[in-house]
Parts: C-alpha cells; structure tokens; sequence
C-alpha cells in the first residue's frame, strides 16, 4: 500500500494499473466452464484516429465487460480494425502520388505491398488509443478483416452463396463514385438537400417549326438524350406520336415516346430520356428499347459522345453547355429548386448513376429470417423505436451491390475463361475455376492461361457482416479449436453500435448469423446516439468542434472523460457534449479520493459507538437499494442512469450523509468495527464503480486494504443484491430531512457550531427518535431531547410527517415570519399533492409504469396529506 498523495494523480494511475492488468493477462479470455459474456467491437477504420464517437462507443463496451467480470463471467471483448477499402486505397494513393507514383504505373501486387506497409504503420494506431481510454479487449484477440483467415472465409461465403444462386452477376445502373471510381451500395449514398437549377430547354420538333420544352437539372448530359417522354393521355403531345425531336448541340434525332411514367403535372409534362444516366430513366429505356449512350468517363469528365466538350469536368461541362444553349436561344427559363443530390458517404463526391456489370446479392432471399427475429424479441434493441427503421429498410429492401472497383480487398474469386460476360465461373483456385470452366463450356482445351481473375473486390462491408463468426474463425469447420470457441463464444450477448449503420452492418450481421449458424449472432443491440456540440451541431474536424479525446484524457484523466461521456448519453439520444462534463468526472474523481484521504486518517480504538449503528443499518439498505436500481438500469442498457445512481449513491449517501454520520469527534479515534464496515461499504461501492471508472477504483481498492497478488477488483467478484428494507430507508430519509430542517433553524439564527440547542420533540413514534437521538446530538449539537406532548413557547417549529419539532435556540422568534413561512410551505406542499394525484389518475401511467413506481407515487400522496396535516395543525397552534 502506498502512501497517499494529496492529489490524484490520474496519469500515473492509469500508467501503472493497465499495464498490471496486461501483465496479469486479466483480459484475455479462454473456454473454460463459467458462463461466457461476448462482445465483437465494432471494428474502426485502420484510417481511423480516436473520435468521440469511438470514445462514447467504446467506453459503453468496457462499462459491460467489466461489470461481466464482475458478476464472475468469462467476459471476452474481441478487439480489431477493418480494411476500410475506399478510404485506406484513397490514404495509400495519395501517399503513393507524393512519392511521384501513380497507381496506374505499378502492378496490383506493388500496390498491395505499399497498402500493407501502410497498414502496418498508421492501423494499429486507434487500438492504442484505446487503450489510453481503459478498453479492457482481449488484445491477444485482434483481428484484422483482411488477415488471411477471415479473408478466406469470406471468399467461402461468396463462393457458397453464388452456389445458392444468391449471388448473379449484371449490367445495372449503380451509384458510381467519380473519385474512388467504384460502384457504392444505396446505403453508402448521402442525400443532401441543394438549392438547384431548373433548365428549361426547349428542342426543335425534327422537319418542323414546332418545339417542346422539357426541365431538367443536369443539362449537361443531353448529349446522351435518346428520347424525350410524355404521358400517352398528354393531349398536348398526342399530335407529336411517331415523330422525333432533335438534341440541341448534338443535332441528333431522337424519338417522342409516350410513357405512363410521367406526371404530366410535372414541369412541362415532358421528359429528356437518358438511359445511361438515370435509373428511372434506364427502366423507361429498356421498356421501349431505346439507344444507350454513356457520355462520361469513370472519373466524370466527358468522353467522345461530349464532342467538343470532351476531356472536361461534367460540372465544367454544365456552365459551359448552359452558356451554349443560351447562345443558340435553347433555354426558355432557369428555376431555382430545392431537390436532394446523392453524395458519396467516403468520397462526399457528388455520386453519378452509371452503368456497369458488377456483382450483387439477392437480398430479399435472406432477409426475411433477419426481419422476424428483431419482430419475434429474439434480437432486442435498445432503443425500441429503432425497431421500426430497421422493419421498414427490412421490408423494402433492394439488392447489395457487392462489388468495387479497387485493389485494397479481398479480391472476387471469379474467373472469366472467354470475351463474353457469362463466360465466368467462381472458384476457390485457379485450378479448381479451369476444371469448372472446361465444364461450363465444353471447351476441354482450355489452359490456365485463359483464364483472368476478376479485379474487382467485395465491398468492405462484405467481410465485417461475418464478424461475429469470422473473429473466432467459426468458417474453419476442420479447426477443432476454432470449432470450440465459437461454439462456447458465439452468440454474442450484446453490440454496442451506432444507428447510421443499423442497415450496413447490424442487419446484414444478422442474415450471416443465421444463413451460416443458424442462429443469431447477439442478444441485444445498444445504439449510442450521435455526439454533437452544445449547438446541437454533429462534431467534424471541418466545424472544428470536435476536441481531440487524447488531449481531453491528458487534462481530465481517463476516468474524468469516461464519466463526462457517460453523464449525456442516454439510449438513442444524441449526446450534447460539453467540456464541463468531463471537469465534473474529474471532480468526481477526486471527490472520491478525498473520501479515501478522510477514512484513511482516522485513529483505530477498540470501543462500542452505538450511535452509528443505525446508520450503517441504513446505509446498508441504501446500498441494497440502488444496487436493485442499478440492476434495472442496466437490463435496459439505461449506462447513464446507472451512472448517475452511483453518482448520487457515493456522493450524496455516502460521502454526504454516511461518513459525517459515523466520524469521529475531531482528534477523536473511530470503533473498529465501524471503520471495518466503513472500508466495507467503501469497497462495494469502488466495485460498483469500477466499470465506469477503473483507474481510480483500483488504486482505492488497493489503499483501503494490503492485497495479497491476484486480489485486484477487476477480478473481484460482486456481493449478493438482497431486496432493500423499505422500513430501514425510510426512517433514514425522515432522519436526513430531520437534520436538514434544524439545521436550517441554527442557520437562520446564526449560530456557531460550537453553541448548542435543545430539541422537543412531540411525536407518534418515540422509538424513531429514541433510536437516532445520537446521530441528532452528534450532527446538530443537541445538548438534550424531550419529549413533549405541547407547543414549546419561544421555539422555533419545524413541522414533519409524524414529528412536531420545536427548535430552542435562546433567539426570539418571530410569530409573523414563522406563519408565513409554514404558509408557503403549505402551498408548495398542496401543489405537490395536486400533481401526484394527477399523475395517479393517469389510467395509462398506473396500467403501465411498474409497480414499484406506482407505489412510490402513492407514498409521496401520502406523505403530502400527512404533511398539510400537520401543517395546519401548526399554523392554528400560532
């Protein structure tokens, strides 16, 4: 035990205490026979540097796999980080362009040794970050979602589900992204709202004077106009069937098509059609079997179909066409519009619609099993509401778009053996894809060297939807370890994750469990809510309101920064952050050692100290209580509540109430028995802490007693949670109220702690105050109590439920100030009672909320009544 320092010193602590933890190997789990308690971190970017979002997720992990450990559970929290394909390719591109490289310059394999150099150098740096914070994973643990095991697992799954015809490949209209130049899936698309164009263009009917307007908001792609559409009952229109209007610029013929499609109520009630740049418009195409025309480039700027606009950026290209147009007098008006543009969620690039063969998953084949096991409370949410959104995508849900067009990934295991697009197999091996391919074609000619792999990977989210299964190797069916583990680790109890990626990860994360273990993969699912500013403003480094957590932790420590975290973060809700949050869990912390520095003084004698006997008994039942809350809390991942119980439990109760209760006179020494069961409630209430703040309950844990090795609390394990005595705690709270109210009276008075007073006491329950009058002497400075069964003349009076208090202070009292006072307080008390009984006729609250609650209701409507009572009983006494 070392000696005590008159400050916390949270860097030192926390240096010392993980490192002991990593040398015990106190996070590592194995099978054994205890029961397992299994959390998957979501795994963070290898781009990735700590943000608040991981700070608030990732403390909420550590919070429930320390309470696990403490219940006795074999808690295991698998650390890892994903290969993040868009986002590390971008990183390793740039670095590469620095270096004067180009990615088109260097060969597939080049590229990949730069990207694992990279990876290896800047991926690990949030998992040590995390570490700073406290995160207790079993780091022996770390997976990474492109090391070759979980790579082969997903090319497994991609190879099974092509079997089951659950993967096709297609020429499809996708979102393209112009700077990553790959397809993304609808999900990875962000919709902003703009303030928009609206282009009135007006094009030539062909051999006629006549025109027809159309509107349109990207002017630039009528290059690659096909048709222009208008409703068949368009009585407008219906003289123009079977004739075709010409494309401004282009001078090129298109047909007038009629299609129920078009709202005629819409614009001019007339279309541009440009199959290979809308989907709708791509539908409309294929049903009338119109020309297709790609006018750009993967990266966006215009190709050969441009003409003379080729070579530039497809935004260049608008400004510059709009100018032409209005040159050759096409545009008849330009509208301000609000419309929403979809934006890339890695790039933030403006996305296109764009035309290309790519892989997908038919995903309503297995997404039904998904849906019905959140709608049959096998897979709980927290919050509930979230169980609507994930039903509406569920019901509605489209294909996955699984392929991209980068090198960072696990690559497809598709082979194409011939020119035509169908000419393609999928296989584990080469070898293995030539024996399927000669099968395919009948071709028994065919040699490897026909063969071509797919460049093509699967998109990131296609190898972490198998990441509740694939970190412990569960696809390796002939790995008699990997088989045990994720028989003993697997479900998973919770996730802890945020809402945006609901459809992403968490319900794609479902489907793999079932389709792969027939089961789901956790129990429940927490969503943290968003952590945004005091402006309610999301935090991003280009708002710059985004503090850097290191910093953060360096001047609050990491417990101060876990606890301010945790104060804002209800279920669901955004987190409204603010830096005072994290001074409070600094104080907090250092509340706690002051407390610590307090017991840790007081001299030790062998003595009785009947006095304090009814307060460690109420104490006690406190404890009880809020440990019964506590467990509450956290059945319904309530993390906030449960901090704050212990928030009040250790600041309020204990330290407040509990300690001034039972320490000793100044210079006075304390019994021993009240000191062991001081350091008693100390260490329950250190456990109880211990997962929102491990650093300092350790080092308190370790002061208030000599340890043998092996005895740290975060292998303790917690005491039994009995049900509280209502009896008990009641009488402690009318103690406290009693104590408060003659305080007030010395207060108002005046009075020096070292004068004394007397109390008279006119009672129904004699045994109350004949049980704490040591406490009342001791905190208040009575010299004596009596009972009385009159007024006490030139007392002050204090009116509680079942007790008539008459305060003799030596002052005179003022009748005056002394009915007005009790009339306000009869006022307030009155309006209490009025709103307890509102609520209490509530027939939705009393059929609801639990009966505890409502009990709790019916004693505070009690009490009321009890208190206006005695109220006018005094104020007619006067």
């Amino acid at each position: 035990m070392s000696e005590l320092t008159a400050k916390f010193n949270a860097k030192e602590v926390e240096q010392k205490w993980y490192q002991h933890w990593i040398d015990q190997n106190y996070f590592h789990s194995e099978v054994d026979e205890r029961e397992p308690y299994t959390i998957v971190i979501p795994p963070p970017n290898v781009t990735g540097l700590l943000h608040m979002g991981h700070m608030l997720n990732n403390t909420i992990q550590d919070v429930l796999i320390r309470r696990a450990r403490l219940q006795g559970k074999n808690a295991c929290w698998v650390p890892g980080t994903d290969h993040a394909s868009i986002a590390t390719e971008a990183k390793v591109v740039k670095q590469l362009e620095e270096q004067g490289i180009q990615k088109s310059d260097i060969t597939r394999e080049e590229f990949l040794d730069y990207a694992f150099k990279w990876k290896e150098k800047y991926g690990g740096i949030i998992l040590e970050q995390l570490k700073k914070l406290g995160a207790s994973c079993d780091w022996e643990r770390t997976r990474f979602t492109m090391e070759n095991s979980l790579s082969d697992a997903v090319e497994d799954v991609f190879i099974d589900l092509y079997n089951k015809g659950h993967i096709y490949r297609g020429m499809r209209m996708v979102n393209w992204d112009p700077k990553a130049k790959t397809a993304l899936s609808d999900e990875e698309v962000n919709h902003k709202e703009l303030q928009s164009k609206l282009y009135h263009l007006q094009y030539n009917i062909e051999n006629s004077e006549e025109t027809i307007v159309i509107a349109t908001t990207r002017p630039e792609t009528i290059l690659a106009d096909t048709a222009i559409a208008v409703h068949p009952t368009d009585e407008r229109y219906a003289h123009l069937k079977g004739k075709n209007a010409v494309v401004p610029i282009a001078n090129r013929a298109i047909p007038i098509i009629f299609d129920d499609y078009v709202d005629p109520e819409f614009g001019t009630g007339a279309l541009k059609i440009t199959p290979a740049h809308d989907p709708n418009d791509n539908a409309i195409g294929k049903q009338h079997n119109l020309e297709v025309i790609d006018m750009l480039h993967e990266n966006a700027t215009v190709n050969e179909h441009g003409l003379h606009f080729e070579g530039k950026d497809r935004f260049v290209v608008r400004k510059e066409i709009v100018a032409e147009l209005e040159q050759k007098g096409h545009v008849v008006a330009i509208e301000e519009i609000s419309n929403k543009v979809g934006y890339s969620e890695r790039t933030d690039v403006v996305i296109e619609p764009r035309l290309t063969y790519q892989w997908f998953l038919d995903m309503p084949t297995i997404a039904k099993p998904a849906l019905d096991a959140v709608l049959e409370n096998r897979i709980n949410f927290y919050p509930k509401n979230l169980v609507n959104t994930y039903s509406h995508w569920m019901e509605n849900i489209r294909d996955w778009c699984i392929s991209r067009q980068l090198w960072w990934g696990q690559r497809i295991p598709a082979y194409f053996y011939g020119s035509k697009e169908d000419e393609v197999v999928v296989a584990k091996s080469k070898e293995e894809a030539l024996q399927k391919a000669k099968e395919q074609s009948g071709d028994e000619e065919l040699t490897l060297n026909h063969l071509r792999q797919d460049p093509d990977v699967v998109d990131t989210w296609f190898s972490s939807w198998l990441w509740p299964i694939s970190v412990f190797d569960g696809f390796q069916k002939d790995n008699a370890k990997a088989q045990q583990e994720i028989d003993y680790y697997y479900p998973t109890q919770a996730l802890v994750t945020a809402p945006d990626i609901i459809f992403f990860w968490v319900a794609r994360m479902i489907m793999a469990g079932l389709e792969y273990k027939n089961e789901i993969p956790f129990e429940d699912v927490y969503f943290t809510g968003v952590v945004r500013d005091s402006q309610r403003r999301k935090m991003s480094k280009s708002l710059g309101n985004s503090p850097d957590p290191i910093e953060l932790m360096n001047t609050y420590g990491a417990d101060g920064v876990r606890v301010g975290m945790l104060l804002a973060a209800p279920a669901g809700n955004d987190l409204l952050f603010d830096e005072k949050l994290c001074e409070q869990g600094r104080n907090f912390t250092t509340k706690m050692w002051n407390a610590l520095r307090l017991v840790k003084q007081w001299e030790v004698a062998d003595k009785d100290s009947p006095e304090c006997e009814p307060a460690m008994q109420w104490f006690q039942e406190r404890l009880n209580e809020a440990k019964q809350s506590l467990e509450q809390s956290y059945a319904n991942y309530r993390i906030s509540e449960a901090l704050m119980t212990n928030y009040s439990l250790f600041w309020d109760d204990f330290s407040s109430w509990y300690l001034e209760f039972v320490k000793p006179e100044y210079g006075q020494p304390i019994s021993k028995k009240v000191l062991e069961q001081t350091i008693s409630f100390f260490e329950e209430l250190m456990q109880l802490l211990h997962p929102f703040m491990p650093f300092v309950t350790e080092e308190i844990w370790h002061q208030l007693r000599d340890r043998e090795k092996g005895e740290d609390i975060i292998i303790s394990t917690y005491t039994d949670f009995p049900p509280a005595n209502q009896s008990v705690l009641e009488q402690g709270e009318a103690l406290k109220t009693m104590i408060t109210a003659i305080r007030e009276v010395r207060a108002k008075d005046q009075l020096k702690n070292k004068d004394e007073i007397d109390l008279f006491v006119n009672s129904e329950q004699a045994d109350f105050i004949e049980k704490y009058s040591g406490l009342l002497k001791k905190l208040c400075n009575i010299k004596q109590i009596e009972h009385v069964t009159e007024k006490v003349e030139d007392s002050a009076a204090i009116t509680l439920k079942n007790h008539q208090l008459y305060v003799v202070t030596g002052k005179t009292i003022n009748v005056e100030e002394e009915k007005a006072k009790l009339e306000e307080e009869l006022e307030y008390t009155k309006g209490f009672l009025q709103s307890v009984q509102k609520k209490l006729a509530n027939k939705g609250f009393v059929n609801h909320a639990p009966a505890a609650v409502v009990a709790k209701e019916e004693q505070k409507k009690a009490d009321a009544e009890a208190t206006i009572e005695a109220l006018q009983k005094r104020l007619q006494e006067l």
